[in-house]
């Protein structure tokens, strides 16, 4: 289910004296990193982290152990999907790896903020990946999607996965759900209207990272 809403669902330059200043960069501490490392972190990739966010001052904002639900969250890496520092100061990361990153105003809430956090602040995350999933539109995911090999995705292959998703996740069968999702996914992403998906379609495109 994780892996179906993540398919569903910058900071600009300025010029100076004729140059540019050069982009907010993510300001990276490693603070564990495992013996054994069979993965890194790219673009695409699914993550599943716990997260501890600081002020600048060092006080505690938020910590996804104790608040909220207390579950770790699944993101998609390179989409925007949390943060662009995040996007930044994630890749080729371990799972088992723990990071400090201090990320700049215009690489997280900018000068609107958000809720709690006010605008033009610096904050702080301590990161720790868990674990490391293809992502919804890997070309790994096309071909486990690809019944038949033959590098289209119908919509009868499209709906099978659906099913294996919800029931993975613990989600009663709903067939009408299942088709309207379908139906979703097609409209958008069947970009010339053949009735499949092609491996170009499904993936994702650079201009999205």
């Amino acid at each position: 289910m994780l892996t179906v809403l993540g398919w569903l669902c910058s900071s600009m330059l300025l010029s100076v004296s004729g140059g540019k200043l050069p982009e907010a960069e993510v300001e990276i501490d490693v603070l564990h990193r495992p013996f054994l490392c069979h993965r890194k972190t790219k673009y695409g990739d699914m993550l599943l982290v716990h997260q501890e966010v600081y002020f600048e001052n060092g006080t505690l904002l938020y910590t996804s152990r104790t608040d909220g639900d207390k579950h770790a969250m699944w993101f998609t890496l390179g989409i925007m999907e949390v943060l662009k520092g995040w996007d930044k100061g994630l890749q080729d990361m371990c799972s088992g790896e723990k990071r400090k990153l201090v990320v700049p105003p215009a690489l997280a809430y900018g000068k609107e903020g958000k809720g709690k956090i006010p605008p033009e602040s610096t904050l702080t995350f301590v990161v720790e990946l868990l674990n490391i999933k293809n992502g919804p539109r890997s070309h790994e995911s096309f071909q486990e999607m690809d019944l038949n090999d033959d590098w289209r995705l119908s919509r009868q292959e499209v709906s099978v996965y659906l099913k294996k998703e919800f029931e993975l996740h613990g989600y009663p069968p709903n067939d009408t759900l299942h088709e309207n999702m379908v139906n979703d996914i097609f409209n958008r992403e069947d970009k010339n209207k053949d009735g499949v998906l092609s491996s170009r379609e499904f993936t994702y495109r650079h201009d999205e990272l």
